[in-house]
C-alpha cells in the first residue's frame, strides 16, 4: 500500500458517499415537506404532466359546477314562483265559480272582482319578483335575461338551457277578464283553466330540469374526487415509508461524517515514517 499526502483515496470516496447521502437527504425530507413524491418535471416527467393535466380537469370541473349553482339557483327561484302563482290560480278559480252564481247581488260581486283582482295583481308582482343574480325565467321583456344555461361538463359545447316562460304573456295577459257579471267569470274560468295548464306544464319543465341539474352536480363532485385521488396515486409521498427513509440516511449521514475524519487523519500516519 502506496503513502500519499497529495491524493487521498479513503478521503475522496467517503466524501463522494457523503455526498450522495447528503442528496438523499434532502430528497427525503423535501418529500415530507410538501408531501409530494413528484413536486416537479425533475423528479418524474412523465408522472408530473399527466398530474398537471389532471389538475387541470379538475380545476375546469369546479368552473362548471359554479356554471350548474347558477343556473340551479335561476331554476329554483322560477320553481318557487311558478308555484306560488299555481296556488294563487286555484284561489282564483273559486273567486270565479263563486261569481258565476246568478244569484249574487252586486255589492258581492263587486267585492268578489276587488279580491279576484288583487290576486291577478300578485301575480304580476311574483312574476317581476322571480329573478336570480338578473335572471328572471318567468318575465319576458327586453331588460330581464330570461334564459339560463350551464355547462354539463368539461365539453364546452354540451349545456343544460332552459328556455323564457313568458308568463308576462302566457299567464298575466291570458287572465283579461274580470268578473263583473255572469258571463265574464264564465269566460274567467276558461281562462284559469287555460292559464293553469301553462303553468301545470311550466312546473314540470322547471322541476325535471332542476333535478337533472342536481343529478350533474352529484356527478360532477364525484368525478373531480375521483381525480384528485388519481394525483395523488400519481404524486404523493408515502410519509411512512419516507420517515423511515429518513432515519436511516441520518444514521448513515453520521457514519458518513465519521468514516470521512478517519481517512482524512490517514496522512497524518507519514510522518511516523520520518521519527
Amino acid at each position: 500500500m502506496a503513502f500519499s499526502v497529495n491524493t487521498n483515496n479513503g478521503a475522496m470516496a467517503a466524501l463522494q458517499s457523503l455526498n450522495q447521502t447528503n442528496k438523499g437527504l434532502s430528497q427525503v425530507q423535501s418529500r415530507i415537506n410538501t408531501g409530494l413524491n413528484v413536486a416537479s418535471t425533475k423528479d418524474d416527467s412523465a408522472s408530473f404532466t399527466i398530474a398537471q393535466s389532471l389538475r387541470g380537469d379538475v380545476g375546469g370541473l369546479s368552473a362548471v359546477s359554479s356554471s350548474l349553482n347558477r343556473a340551479k339557483s335561476s331554476v329554483d327561484v322560477a320553481v318557487a314562483g311558478t308555484e306560488q302563482i299555481s296556488d294563487i290560480l286555484n284561489q282564483m278559480k273559486a273567486k270565479a265559480i263563486q261569481a258565476a252564481d246568478d244569484g249574487l247581488d252586486g255589492d258581492s260581486r263587486t267585492a268578489i272582482n276587488a279580491d279576484y283582482t288583487a290576486l291577478k295583481e300578485q301575480i304580476t308582482t311574483i312574476i317581476a319578483s322571480s329573478e336570480f343574480n338578473g335572471t328572471n325565467l318567468l318575465k319576458d321583456d327586453a331588460t330581464a335575461t330570461g334564459k339560463v344555461s350551464a355547462l354539463q361538463s368539461l365539453d364546452t359545447t354540451s349545456t343544460i338551457s332552459v328556455a323564457n316562460q313568458a308568463f308576462d304573456t302566457n299567464v298575466t295577459a291570458a287572465l283579461g277578464t274580470g268578473l263583473g257579471t255572469k258571463a265574464d267569470a264564465d269566460t274567467a274560468l276558461t281562462e284559469i283553466d287555460t292559464v293553469t295548464a301553462t303553468v301545470t306544464s311550466t312546473l314540470s319543465t322547471l322541476g325535471s330540469t332542476s333535478r337533472k341539474i342536481e343529478g350533474q352536480l352529484e356527478f360532477n363532485s364525484k368525478l373531480s374526487d375521483v381525480i384528485e385521488s388519481g394525483i395523488g396515486n400519481l404524486v404523493d409521498a408515502d410519509l411512512a415509508k419516507e420517515s423511515a427513509k429518513l432515519q436511516a440516511l441520518q444514521v448513515k449521514q453520521q457514519l458518513g461524517v465519521q468514516a470521512l475524519s478517519i481517512a482524512n487523519q490517514a496522512p497524518q500516519t507519514v510522518t511516523s515514517l520520518f521519527r
